[in-house]
C-alpha cells in the first residue's frame, strides 16, 4: 500500500470537541518484501518535510517500489550511527534522505552516511544556503519551527473545529460566519475538501444539494464571493454512489441513488440554484482535492486582496 499524508480524523480532542489532524503513513506496510530497498529519512524535527518529498516522488513508480523508515529528533550523530547499526543489510539497497537544520550536525550526519557509502539527499542545507544569501540574514538553526503553536496552529484548530460543526449542513445559522460555504450535490467531493481547506486554516461549511430537500435559507446571506458550488460528470457521480451502494440489499433500498436520470436531474437543480445564489462553479471530476483547493483558495485571497485595499482607500 502507499502511503500519504493528509487530513484524518482522530481520537484527539480539543475542548470535547473531535479534532481532526494531520497524520503521517509512511510506506512501512506488512506487505513489503524483506528485499524492498529503503529509504531513511532522518530529521532533528518530525522528518514531515522529507517524508512529503520521497512520497510524492515514490508516487512516480509502481506501488510497493520502496519502503520508508524515519528517524526523528535527531541531536547528535551518534543516533545515527547506532540506528544504521542495527539497520544495515548489505543485501538491502538503501538511500537517506534528511533535513537538519544544525549546519555542524548536518555535516557531521553527511559524513557518518558517506562512510558507510550510503546515498544520501540533504533537502535542508541547499534551501537554507539560498535564502540566506538572498535576504542576505543568518538562519536561526533551531529545528521544528513550522510546527511551533503560533497564531497560525490556533487557527487551524478553529478552523478543524467550526469544519467538523459545520459538515454536511449541520448549523446552517452560522453560513454567513464562514470564509468557505460549498454546496453541492452527494459525492462532489464536499466534506474531503472542506476537511483539506480547514486543515489549513480556513472556516468551512458545506451543505448538500438534494432534491426535494429545502436548502438552508441562510444561503441566501452568504457573500456570493465566498459561495462555491461543486459540480461533477454524470458518469463520475453514478461510479461514486454505485460503489457506496455496494450490496444489493442497500441498492435495493437506494437504487434511484445511482441511477443517472437522477443524478442528470439533481445536478439540473443544483445548477439553478447556484446561479440564483451567484457560485463560484467549480469541476472536481478528474480532479485531486488538492487541485479544487487551489483554485477556490485562489479566488478568496484576490477578495482578502481586493477586501483588503477597499478598507486602505
Amino acid at each position: 500500500m502507499r502511503g500519504d499524508n493528509f487530513a484524518s480524523q482522530a481520537g484527539s480532542a480539543f475542548g470535547g470537541k473531535v479534532a481532526f489532524v494531520k497524520a503521517n503513513f509512511d510506506l512501512i506496510d506488512e506487505d513489503f518484501d524483506e528485499a524492498t530497498p529503503v529509504v531513511h529519512i532522518i530529521s532533528d524535527s518530525l522528518g514531515d518535510t522529507a517524508s512529503e518529498v520521497v512520497n510524492a516522488a515514490a508516487g512516480q513508480f509502481p506501488n510497493e517500489s520502496v519502503r520508508i523508515e524515519r528517524l526523528a529528533k535527531v541531536t547528535s550523530v551518534e543516533q545515527v550511527r547506532h540506528y544504521f547499526d542495527e539497520k544495515t543489510d548489505p543485501e538491502i539497497p538503501m538511500a537517506v534522505f534528511h533535513t537538519i537544520v544544525d549546519s555542524n550536525l548536518r555535516a557531521e550526519v553527511r559524513r557518518e552516511l558517506d562512510r558507510r557509502a550510503i546515498p544520501s539527499i540533504d533537502l535542508m542545507g541547499p534551501a537554507i544556503t539560498v535564502l540566506s544569501t538572498l535576504t542576505g540574514e543568518e538562519p536561526k538553526n533551531v529545528p521544528g519551527v513550522i510546527h511551533n503553536t503560533d497564531g497560525q496552529y490556533f487557527r487551524r484548530v478553529d478552523a478543524m473545529e467550526f469544519f467538523v460543526e459545520h459538515d454536511d449542513g449541520r448549523n446552517p445559522q452560522d453560513l454567513p460566519k464562514a470564509d468557505i460555504v460549498l454546496v453541492g450535490v452527494s459525492r462532489t467531493s464536499k466534506t474531503p475538501l472542506s476537511m483539506y481547506l480547514a486543515f489549513l486554516g480556513y472556516r468551512v461549511a458545506n451543505v448538500p444539494l438534494a432534491l426535494g430537500v429545502e436548502p438552508p435559507q441562510e444561503l441566501e446571506q452568504v457573500d456570493p464571493r465566498r459561495l462555491f458550488g461543486l459540480v461533477s460528470s454524470t458518469n463520475t457521480l453514478q461510479a461514486f454512489r454505485q460503489n457506496r451502494l455496494s450490496d444489493d440489499a442497500a441498492f435495493a433500498i437506494a437504487g434511484s441513488y445511482a441511477d443517472p436520470h437522477e443524478i442528470v436531474a439533481e445536478q439540473d437543480e443544483s445548477r439553478k440554484l447556484m446561479k440564483h445564489l451567484g457560485c463560484i462553479v467549480i469541476r472536481t471530476e478528474g480532479k485531486a482535492v488538492e487541485e479544487s483547493a487551489t483554485e477556490i483558495i485562489s479566488r478568496i485571497e484576490d477578495l482578502e486582496e481586493s477586501l483588503s485595499d477597499s478598507e486602505d482607500a
